[in-house]
């Protein structure tokens, strides 16, 4: 079974060349395995098309009313009026008022409440309209009426959104559908009912695989924006933003937060003695070899030149320190003329420090990477070094 769905996704994928690898195939599904950069991204992206699709409904929604007052039997038209003026000033408040922190679960609360509004707003009028015998224009234009759950299904196309959220968020609308029949049991034609609820089913898939093209083309374009071209690593742009991210996260939970501030030694002699070329292939190798080593939830950052910024979350400073003394055990590989490649590396937890910015926290630890290297390269200082006094050695 393993395999058939290994298999299935690489044609799936094969679909969208050069855009996903099949180590990424699972975050079409579900945002569960998302990077954090990548789901706040999409979190902003979300709540701008929220945005949007509320200004225009909230500029549609009430010009139709006129139209409903002059066709319309009285107290039907005055009835779907109030109707659309309640829905445009709650679509108004999703444009003025609903400015949350940017995160997917306001992103997803953004887009419930934009869908809820004219979901019930169907269902209401629906009701509203099964006590009248409309005919000629009248009829005509309560017809208009069922064509709303056709228009919002249609909508989630423009939305970046996992095969699950696209199910989650459109199995309300398909049974708002259902349930508007329940209300005309004696008198609705099933097989019209049915034949248009297959239709929404349709629409509904449809506005799904867009919006999963949409995501997929999405992670292509983070992952290619957010990564040092040559080692693979974070860029120090993207690197800041998850760094803040991160360090949020951790100041919210009160969990441990470590960075490690990691500078390759005599980098610069390899570059006068070797080139710049064989310089970029230790920069490379030794990303690699650093990354090999890692959990799943580190993050590696290129933070300039030969300097690297490790992040980890979840460890104070004494299981930083540990871990980093394996990783310098274990080696970063071999130096052009075949001795081994170290590094001094300053490690600072932003609990054992009481930092309250994530650039004071890098501060320490850089200046803990120097006092490494004054104290003869290829080791790691932690909490116990004194950090005021230190000043920036020779790389």
């Amino acid at each position: 079974m393993t395999i058939f769905h290994s298999t299935t996704w690489v044609k799936l994928l094969g679909l969208l060349p050069g855009e996903l690898n099949p180590n990424e195939a699972s975050w079409l599904v579900t945002p569960q395995h998302h990077m954090p950069l990548m789901s706040n991204r999409r979190a902003q992206m979300i709540l701008n098309r929220v945005r949007l699709f509320a200004s225009l409904f909230a500029v549609l929604t009430p010009l139709w009313m006129f139209v409903d007052l002059l066709v319309l039997p009285n107290p039907l038209a005055w009835q779907l009026a109030l109707l659309r003026l309640g829905a445009t000033g709650c679509f108004a408040f999703i444009v003025y008022c609903y400015r949350p922190e940017v995160t997917l679960f306001n992103a997803w609360r953004g887009m419930a409440m934009l869908f809820a509004i004219p979901t019930l707003f169907y269902v209401v009028s629906y009701v509203l309209l099964t006590h009248y015998q409309l005919t000629g224009a009248s009829a005509a234009v309560g017809t208009g009426y069922a064509f709303l759950p056709f228009i919002l299904l249609a909508g989630f196309a423009i939305f970046p959104l996992t095969l699950l959220e696209s199910v989650i968020f459109a199995a309300p609308i398909l049974v708002a559908h259902v349930t508007a029949g329940y209300f005309q049991f004696s008198v609705v034609d099933w097989p019209s009912f049915w034949g248009a609820f297959w239709l929404q089913g349709l629409i509904a898939g449809v506005a799904a695989l867009a919006g999963v093209c949409q995501l997929a083309f999405m992670i292509a374009l983070v992952q290619q924006a957010v990564r040092d071209p040559l080692t693979g690593a974070f860029s120090r742009r993207s690197g800041e933003e998850v760094l803040e991210l991160q360090f949020i996260l951790a100041s919210r939970s009160g969990s441990p937060f470590s960075v490690a501030f990691i500078d390759i030694d005599h980098f610069k002699a390899i570059n006068d003695q070797f080139g710049h070329q064989q310089g970029d292939v230790m920069l490379k190798q030794f990303a690699q070899t650093l990354t090999q080593g890692l959990r799943k939830g580190d993050v590696l950052v290129r933070w300039g030149g030969e300097e690297f910024l490790l992040l980890l979350p979840n460890i104070d400073c004494r299981q930083a320190m540990h871990a980093l003394q394996r990783l310098r055990r274990n080696g970063f590989g071999l130096r052009p003329e075949q001795t081994p490649l170290t590094a001094s590396i300053g490690v600072a937890d932003m609990l054992e420090e009481g930092c309250n910015d994530w650039r004071q926290l890098i501060e320490i630890a850089d200046q803990r990477m120097y006092a490494a290297k004054q104290q003869g390269r290829n080791r790691v200082i932690a909490g116990s070094e004194p950090v005021a006094s230190l000043q920036p050695a020779l790389a």
